[in-house]
């Protein structure tokens, strides 16, 4: 009896949504090892790939009943670390021209990493607290800035510069924002509650 169990556990956590969050993580640090030799086509194609998986490991989940407790908490970690690692990979050659900045890779990575504890903290005491549009907005608007980042090392043209900055400020406005948006919510949730 002990046996079945077993395996059906096993098959719950390495369930196929499960996997493809794993496999992101293994891309992401492809992606970095991408930028630091500065292939940029490639590094575009790694981070495509990712954002796919991110976008095709929710969906499986839901249309297979296949959510845990252990994708919700895996899934957002592995977005952390890399949107997070991808900024803070790219930092070396925005500062120079002044397109990306230590002050700015900060905003993401401390509303990232924020954000994820407030959420794990809430769960914890049985609070739901996922995801909103303004954050699925910020990450939709951070995947683009990186894009475009990847795309303006590779192609220097002037409107691939003016789209990458419009997307980096686009993204940091909305991760302030969404940042802000998150701790109002989780102030009401502990004071309601």
């Amino acid at each position: 009896m002990s046996t079945m169990t077993k395996p059906e556990r096993a098959a719950t956590v390495f369930n196929l949504p499960n996997q493809l969050t794993a496999s992101r993580l293994v891309l992401a640090v492809i992606l970095f090892a991408l930028i630091a030799y500065q292939a940029w086509l490639s590094a575009l194609c790694v981070f495509a790939v990712a954002a796919f998986t991110d976008w095709l490991d929710g969906y499986l989940a839901r249309v297979q009943g296949l959510t845990s407790s252990f994708g919700r908490m895996l899934d957002p970690l592995v977005d952390k670390v890399l949107i997070s690692g991808a900024f803070i990979f790219l930092l070396p050659f925005g500062t120079p021209a002044g397109w990306l900045t230590p002050w700015m890779v900060v905003v993401v990575v401390a509303r990232e990493f924020l954000i994820t504890g407030l959420r794990s903290y809430l769960e914890q005491l049985g609070v739901q607290f996922g995801a909103d549009w303004l954050g699925k907005l910020k990450m939709v608007l951070q995947c683009a800035a990186i894009s475009a980042i990847l795309v303006s090392l590779h192609d220097s043209r002037d409107e691939v510069a003016w789209l990458r900055d419009l997307l980096i400020w686009a993204m940091l406005s909305i991760t302030i924002l969404s940042g802000a948006q998150y701790f109002w919510k989780g102030y009401q949730k502990l004071t309601t509650e």
